[in-house]
């Protein structure tokens, strides 16, 4: 999948944000990030309005645009939410699917596959957000898909730094995989039960978690526990 210059400008900010190149509190200045990554202004102006929907930037009227803070604690209960979000969208769609759509998700599984096996978890995390968007179309509720979008934009940078946890992104490729089998199968609860299990992140997956943003970012992330 090729990426427009906003992308890749956002992907690169989100790293050093997530990895505690880019400080809390410090000044993004459009200027300095021109001449940095070598684009105009309209891939930072895109790139910087992303970065605020995912809760990484905030931009202080006449001060300028910096980077942001965001405690582990608030990110586990945005995760929780997400997590009930995305088993109803399972649990409608396990009813509503169409035969179009339930071709639309074999052909996502499929490019996630693709991603996985070349050991790219960039190229997954993309893939994977289209399976996903499948799924939220699937449950034929607009209101629902809407709001499993946004909250889902503003994990992004999060839940792509879980994709770094070793063996994590074979584990999401197998639970995707059970995702399409209960769907497929009309098997609603299965397909709530399993969507709620992929997002939420508990046991030991909170534990990888919380470390691997501890280890990444600790100059960047403050924990409230």
């Amino acid at each position: 999948m090729k990426r427009s210059n906003a992308q890749r400008l956002r992907d690169s900010l989100e790293d050093d944000i997530i990895n505690g190149r880019r400080a809390p509190g410090e000044r993004l200045d459009p200027e300095t990030l021109g001449k940095e990554f070598q684009v105009s202004r309209t891939p930072i102006r895109e790139a910087i309005q992303q970065l605020v929907a995912s809760g990484l930037v905030t931009v202080s009227p006449k001060k300028g645009t910096f980077v942001a803070k965001v405690g582990v604690d608030q990110l586990i209960e945005m995760f929780e939410v997400m997590a009930e979000l995305e088993g109803m969208c399972g649990r409608l769609a396990a009813r509503r699917i169409t035969a179009e759509e339930l071709a639309a998700l074999h052909e996502a599984l499929e490019r996630c596959e693709k991603a996985a096996k070349a050991g790219d978890t960039d190229e997954y995390y993309y893939e994977n957000e289209g399976f996903h968007h499948c799924i939220y179309a699937a449950s034929h509720n607009g209101f629902l898909a809407n709001e499993a979008r946004q909250l889902k934009q503003r994990l992004k940078p999060y839940r792509r730094l879980q994709l770094q946890v070793r063996h994590r992104m074979d584990t999401s490729l197998a639970e995707h995989r059970e995702i399409v089998k209960a769907i497929e199968a009309g098997e609603a609860q299965a397909a709530e039960d399993a969507l709620r299990q992929h997002v939420i992140i508990q046991g030991e997956r909170f534990s990888d978690f919380v470390a691997s943003v501890r280890t990444l970012s600790s100059a960047t992330l403050t924990s409230t526990a």
